[in-house]
């Protein structure tokens, strides 16, 4: 058996479907199973059994022998939430729990950390352990994510193999639930559709023109791919940047949004609103060296690639991967 937390979720979803595509469908998928919406992501995938989230520990004390690996890919991922309690509950401590049943157990765990952690880049964007305790994140979501990384770092006990995964700016199939939080391509995608137009926000840098603010844009099937990697590879533990090392510009985003759907490009700058302003990235990019260097080899998929085939594959048809 196979775990994935998070599994109704944009990138769990997705790696079930990898998994099925791999032949693997002995999978338990756990999750809060009360969103309809979000349910439709695993309405067409292969899988032995649903667990819900607040039964998953116990379930693994009376399962584990049967379990090969988990990959732990559950979080309230919520930017714009400020309730501290809910992070700690969900993210941190939830996290803690299924890190001991698997050193317990003597399962694998590769589990979801997040590029939120790095905060506004001050330290740059390397995965080495050396500089987690110095980021600073910028909102709970960040902290939460960067606590448990803290934490996994400095447990004497630890699962044979595991990896921490910084996710940068991942779009791609799958994210209908998401609302605010979807991908800009998503985003970009609706406004478009109802407009024919792009508002992003204008540069409040005098480094950036308008729209050239950069940020580390990976596909969810890239993403995937990885994990799947690292499934088979279960050596050299760790915390690893994913995302495809070659940040582009929101304008390059939206310029392949508009090819992909075959609409001549109209794009105006808003103001960034005030509250976010001081926050706001202007530069995102992921060192992927450390990946390189255990054996990921794989190119990965240019943004005018994927934002191709998410828009005409998905997005056009509302389908589902």
């Amino acid at each position: 058996m196979i775990v994935v937390t998070g599994a109704a979720g944009f990138i769990a979803s997705n790696l079930v479907s990898k998994l099925n595509a791999e032949g693997y469908n002995d999978l338990i998928l756990v999750d809060n199973f009360t969103n309809e919406e979000k349910n439709k992501n695993i309405g067409n995938k292969t899988f032995t059994q649903k667990v819900d989230r607040e039964q998953f520990i116990d379930w693994l004390d009376a399962n584990h022998k049967f379990v090969q690996i988990i990959f732990h890919l559950g979080a309230r991922t919520d930017t714009t939430e400020f309730d501290v309690a809910v992070f700690d509950k969900l993210n941190l401590n939830y996290s803690k729990a299924v890190w001991k049943s698997c050193v317990r157990y003597g399962l694998p765990l590769i589990y979801a950390s997040s590029a939120a952690t790095y905060g506004m880049g001050e330290h740059g964007y390397d995965d080495s352990h050396e500089l987690v305790n110095q980021l600073k994140p910028l909102n709970p979501y960040g902290e939460s994510k960067n606590d448990f990384d803290k934490w996994a770092l400095q447990q004497d006990e630890k699962p044979y193999f595991w990896a921490g995964l910084k996710f940068f700016n991942v779009y791609g199939p799958n994210e209908y639930h998401k609302s605010r939080m979807a991908s800009v391509v998503f985003h970009a995608f609706n406004q478009i559709g109802k407009t024919n137009h792009m508002k992003l926000f204008r540069s409040h840098n005098p480094n950036y023109k308008d729209g050239e603010q950069i940020r580390d844009f990976i596909y969810v099937k890239d993403v995937v791919n990885v994990m799947y990697f690292l499934m088979h590879h279960r050596k050299d533990s760790g915390l690893y940047n994913l995302g495809t090392g070659k940040a582009r510009s929101f304008l390059d985003l939206v310029r392949a949004t508009f090819a992909a759907m075959e609409i001549p490009e109209s794009i105006s700058f808003v103001d960034t609103p005030i509250d976010i302003r001081d926050k706001y990235q202007y530069y995102t990019q992921a060192n992927m060296q450390k990946l390189k260097n255990i054996g990921y080899l794989q190119a990965f998929t240019s943004l005018e690639q994927g934002v191709s085939d998410y828009v005409k594959n998905y997005l056009a048809k509302t389908n589902y991967q």
